[in-house]
């Protein structure tokens, strides 16, 4: 098929709510084709069909690395039906150009969709995994919801997006997420203490 021109940050679009494929017919797997082509072309891990300006609950995820064969996953219609855990995910996009922050996320997701022949399948992922984190980012393109509305320290996202010349973040966008942040809070507890009997170790050497 082609490949499309990704929209960026600061165009509307992307905080548009995409609507149900209530059939994979072949504009649909084109679709898919031209997000995977999209996909590859840009170097990304996954892409969201709003994010080439196609208004469908479709994403595609690609986590494989290094000599690893191309493993492309096609979400159709993507509902995460159970979610768990907690871990901080280092985050880009492919609508935020070079910009990277620290987002919270679920470390542990279960989702249902349909693959590009409409069958469907239920997916699991844990231990805040690659693959765990880039289901709920695209799956969250479906909604309006982007990377940076689960940023960690609002003001490291604003700078991010400022160094990289892009749109100010949505503030009125973000979301507080108290039960994930809780959790977040927790963890970074449990490694300073694991630090701090660590260095108490070292100094009883």
């Amino acid at each position: 098929m082609s490949i499309r021109k990704v929209v960026k940050f600061g165009d509307p679009f992307l905080r548009e709510k995409a609507k149900e494929v209530h059939k994979v017919s072949k504009k649909i797997q084109d679709l898919v084709t031209d997000l995977l082509d999209t996909m590859y072309a840009e170097n990304g891990v996954g892409l969201a069909a709003p994010q080439i300006g196609e208004n469908y609950r479709v994403f595609v995820v690609d986590v494989s690395t290094g000599d690893q064969p191309l493993n492309p996953m096609v979400f159709i219609n993507p509902k995460i039906i159970k979610k768990s855990g907690a871990t901080i995910s280092n985050e880009g996009c492919l609508s935020f150009p070079e910009a990277y922050t620290e987002v919270r996320r679920y470390s542990d997701v279960m989702v249902k969709a349909m693959d590009r022949k409409g069958r469907s399948f239920v997916l699991e992922a844990h231990d805040g995994s690659l693959l765990a984190r880039c289901i709920q980012h695209e799956n969250d393109h479906l909604d309006g919801i982007l990377f940076v509305d689960h940023a960690l320290n609002r003001f490291d996202a604003e700078e991010t997006l400022k160094e990289h010349n892009l749109p100010p973040l949505q503030v009125d966008k973000m979301l507080e997420e108290p039960e994930l942040q809780a959790k977040i809070e927790e963890l970074l507890e449990a490694v300073d203490t694991t630090e701090e009997t660590e260095e108490q170790d070292e100094d009883d050497k």
